[in-house]
């Protein structure tokens, strides 16, 4: 676990009338074990969990803006029969054409931070995770007050990412080569949970990232 010095997150002008929330920020590399974590999280110590690919599936639902600004970028092929957005499609677009991930991203990333922004407005806690795999690379640092950062070997990455998209070697480094290299977001991480041995070992070390919460915002919401 890292001791870095906590990132001091910027709220709106509606969050900071009401009792603030600390917000762990877990990120990772791309199929290192965050789902992994933030079930636990939930299922285990039942913090509530916000998620950005959840929000960012919501920005390109049917007939939303932003999938009518892809397809009149990329065209009808990235749709399905039923106009639903072609996920594999724009993917093999976008992570072999930089600029065009970071058009995509542009679409995206302000959508997914106005969900966040209104999720944690409707919340009763003290203590949030806010599962952002691109926490980096979206300039979401200041969001957030602690950093944990999920890890694992490269060629872990590599397999695993590899046997749950189906990928080849070559389309998975492609994906992994697209995100800020794991190294960095370890070297600016508040805590590093370490995936590269059993689920139990992992889930141990976040029980102990718990631990460096703050008071008083662990005592209404951690029970050891």
């Amino acid at each position: 676990m890292n001791n870095k010095q906590q990132p001091t997150p910027n709220f709106s002008q509606e969050e900071s009338d009401k009792q603030p929330i600390y917000r762990i920020g877990l990120t990772g590399g791309i199929s290192t074990g965050k789902t992994t974590v933030s079930h636990y999280l939930d299922r285990g110590h039942h913090l509530p969990i916000l998620d950005a690919d959840i929000y960012a599936r919501e920005a390109v639902d049917r007939n939303s803006p932003i999938l009518i600004k892809i397809v009149k970028r990329y065209g009808p092929e990235v749709l399905l029969p039923d106009k639903t957005l072609h996920r594999k499609t724009l993917g093999d677009i976008v992570f072999a054409h930089p600029d065009e991930k970071k058009w995509l991203e542009a679409q995206i990333h302000p959508y997914v931070r106005d969900r966040f922004v209104s999720e944690l407005g409707t919340l009763n806690a003290t203590i949030a995770v806010l599962v952002i795999p691109l926490l980096f690379e979206a300039d979401m640092t200041n969001f957030v007050n602690s950093i944990w950062v999920v890890s694992c070997s490269p060629e872990q990455q590599l397999q695993r990412l590899c046997d749950r998209d189906r990928l080849t070697p070559e389309q998975a480094q492609s994906r992994i080569n697209s995100q800020i290299p794991l190294s960095q977001k370890i070297a600016a991480a508040n805590s590093v949970l370490d995936n590269s041995s059993t689920v139990e070992n992992l889930l141990h070390q976040v029980d102990s990232a718990l631990k460096s919460i703050p008071y008083p915002f662990n005592k209404f919401n951690i029970n050891y």
